[in-house]
């Protein structure tokens, strides 16, 4: 077991140790909650790490790493940015109370002088090596005897991603369906300024809007209210046909339920058909309600 790191207690909050690798500056790396990507970080590995059922040896957790352009090291060093965390009930550790193991303790140490370190478990992980962010996971002091350490920052983050981030107009995603591009930009102009609106109209209630997890369906935003989970497509009705619109946007909104209902996660799973404005035939909010949609539309959103 090394003994490069030292015991957290010898150094209070406002004080640094100014020798060895633990007198280099403090980088003060920033973090939202997410690790949105592998490239240019430096990992350091503890514990068994299975991702998807597959316990993968340290070489080969090295190589997926190196793919996504990061670095590994063997041991914890003031140059580690992204810890991952694997399952240490069959390791020595340092601090058995919390089940730490030395690269944690290091980890919480860098924090706590605010370098701040990523830590994500083996899912985490998963999400990562198939370019998808990850939650950087807050390492807590439970009661004694309590577990576990690692707490996910969200609800749900087995269905939820990242937060949603509106794209740039003219970018298209390797598995969009082929059709004619130019009239694809004409739709997503008018897609990304409603996304921008609703993911603003729900900041405005203190809701978080996400994308979707590496594993759940490919919906266009998620968010939680109190036990209930919300799924939705958003479809804009500029330069298209409404009709066509709405019937594939609750073809695709009632198949994200089911799949997650199906799965069965455990969610109250709220299917909701997001549109960039009123429609032109009032039908569709009489049929949207018969099959359990919420339709809300363009810039006021009352049915959310």
């Amino acid at each position: 077991m090394s003994s490069a790191i030292p015991p957290l207690s010898r150094f209070p909050d406002d004080r640094l140790e100014r020798d060895g690798i633990w007198g280099r500056h403090v980088v003060n790396r920033a973090c939202d909650g997410w690790v949105y990507g592998l490239k240019d970080q430096t990992l350091c590995f503890t514990g068994k790490i299975v991702v998807d059922g597959e316990w993968l040896v340290r070489t080969k957790c090295d190589a997926k790493a190196k793919q996504r352009g990061a670095q590994s090291k063997t041991n914890f060093s003031a140059k580690v940015s992204l810890v991952v965390h694997g399952d240490l009930s069959a390791k020595s550790v340092s601090d058995a109370r919390r089940n730490y193991s030395d690269t944690l303790l290091g980890a919480e140490y860098e924090r706590r002088r605010r370098n701040h370190v990523h830590v994500v478990d083996s899912k985490g992980f998963g999400d990562l090596i198939h370019a998808f962010p990850a939650p950087c996971l807050k390492l807590r002091h439970p009661p004694r005897g309590s577990s576990p350490v690692l707490v996910p920052p969200q609800a749900h983050y087995d269905v939820l991603g990242a937060p949603l981030r509106t794209r740039q107009v003219g970018r298209h995603d390797r598995e969009e369906l082929a059709v004619d591009l130019s009239s694809l930009d004409k739709a997503t102009a008018a897609h990304e300024p409603t996304v921008s609106v609703l993911i603003a109209h729900l900041a405005s209630r203190e809701i978080k809007v996400h994308t979707y997890a590496r594993n759940s369906p490919k919906f266009d935003a998620g968010w939680v209210v109190g036990t209930e989970l919300f799924i939705a497509e958003v479809k804009s009705l500029t330069g298209t046909s409404q009709d066509q619109q709405i019937r594939l946007g609750i073809g695709q909104v009632l198949d994200y339920a089911h799949q997650l209902r199906h799965r069965g996660s455990g969610h109250s799973i709220r299917p909701v058909l997001v549109l960039e404005k009123k429609p032109a035939d009032g039908r569709w909010a009489s049929l949207a309600q018969a099959v359990g949609i919420r339709l809300p539309w363009g810039p006021r959103f009352e049915a959310i």
